[in-house]
């Protein structure tokens, strides 16, 4: 009797990959796993503006953790990879809003607390759907359910005062009996000058330290702090109503931040404070304001319950940053992440032997 053994049949040779095939299928799994990484852990970003001196500087790369608070489903998913709103170095849109998705956020390690520095979309900009709104980096001053104070400065936090950033900054003007060599200004660490007067009056922002420094110079006859007074309104101040809340960017308050859960009552003293977070952060629809009422899909309402936290952010340099005092609170939904390490410093003033700042390279972030 003879016995057949099954053998495998000769299978054909793999095709091997072309050239442009081995870098295409590359360059796809780059792509693919740095927006993983981008979307789910950490994501660099950059110091434009100086509302944050002296605590984070104009050139200072950060890296920004996701992790903390935990990432955000995507709201806009067709978006062209690794880029936020235009493609880049071109003004061409780089997403399309044609599909809008709910957002919701993964597990974090973490919750937002007080003097976290935050990375958040913009609340006040329109033009982009929440996720592609421009980002801002600000200190965290007040968290969902806080009631915030200011006065003369200092802030307050249920009625506790809650510890100035080490490296606060105000804006104060320098009476000069003499010129003053720009040189003096860069020993101090004052970047921000504004001459007048032909070198008899200069603004400059500062921390209080070195404007107490300052003041011991014979050749200034005067450094005074320039800061708004208690009940004087400025009506780009939030809420906005200063006939009703006189407060300016030194004196607000005191309002309790919204929280998840949280009602409140519907009245001509409260919509100042809640309506823009209902009408344009709540997701509802058919809202319509005036000053003594709210009505949502034709029904007035009394009461309110907030769906998502708020926050309330604040720049380091007081005297120089466009934050909260000015646009109000920003929504849970608009957190990016907890700013955590500065990876690299280049100084924009600075020629090419001088530009890195070596010493605030791999610096953590308070």
């Amino acid at each position: 009797m003879s016995i057949r053994f099954w053998t495998k049949k000769d299978a054909k040779p793999k095709q091997k990959k072309g050239f442009m095939r081995e870098w295409g299928d590359a360059i796809l799994f780059a792509v693919v796993a740095a927006t993983l990484i981008r979307w789910a852990t950490f994501e660099a970003y950059t110091i434009p503006t100086p509302s944050m001196e002296k605590s984070l500087l104009v050139g200072d790369y950060l890296f920004v953790s996701k992790l903390h608070y935990g990432a955000r489903t995507p709201i806009t998913p067709l978006q062209v990879p690794l880029t936020h709103q235009t493609i880049w170095g071109t003004n061409i849109p780089s997403y399309s809003d044609a599909i809008q998705l709910n957002s919701y956020r993964l597990p974090g390690f973490s919750s937002v607390k007080n003097n976290d520095v935050v990375v958040f979309n913009v609340p006040f900009e329109d033009q982009h759907p929440a996720d592609l709104k421009t980002n801002y980096i600000k200190r965290c001053i007040g968290i969902a359910g806080d009631t915030i104070r200011m006065i003369d400065m200092q802030v307050y936090i249920d009625g506790k005062e809650l510890p100035d950033p080490e490296k606060v900054q105000y804006s104060y003007t320098l009476f000069a009996q003499t010129p003053i060599n720009p040189k003096f200004f860069k020993e101090h660490d004052i970047t921000d000058v504004q001459d007048y007067h032909g070198g008899a009056l200069f603004v400059i922002n500062t921390t209080p330290e070195t404007a107490e420094k300052l003041s011991g110079y014979d050749f200034l006859k005067e450094v005074r702090i320039n800061k708004d007074s208690i009940g004087v309104a400025d009506p780009k101040v939030f809420p906005f109503k200063p006939s009703m809340y006189p407060f300016n960017k030194d004196n607000f308050g005191p309002f309790v931040i919204p929280a998840e859960g949280m009602t409140v009552p519907i009245n001509a003293q409260t919509i100042p404070f809640y309506s823009m977070a209902i009408e344009k952060y709540e997701g509802l629809e058919n809202v319509v304001v005036t000053d003594s009422t709210i009505t949502i899909d034709g029904k007035q309402i009394t009461e309110y319950t907030f769906t998502q936290n708020y926050y309330w952010m604040m720049g380091d340099n007081r005297h120089d940053s466009l934050d909260s005092r000015f646009w109000g609170f920003v929504p849970e939904n608009h957190i990016v992440g907890k700013a955590v390490l500065i990876w690299m410093s280049a100084d924009p003033t600075e020629g090419l032997l001088d530009k890195i700042r070596w010493s605030r390279i791999f610096r953590g972030i308070n």
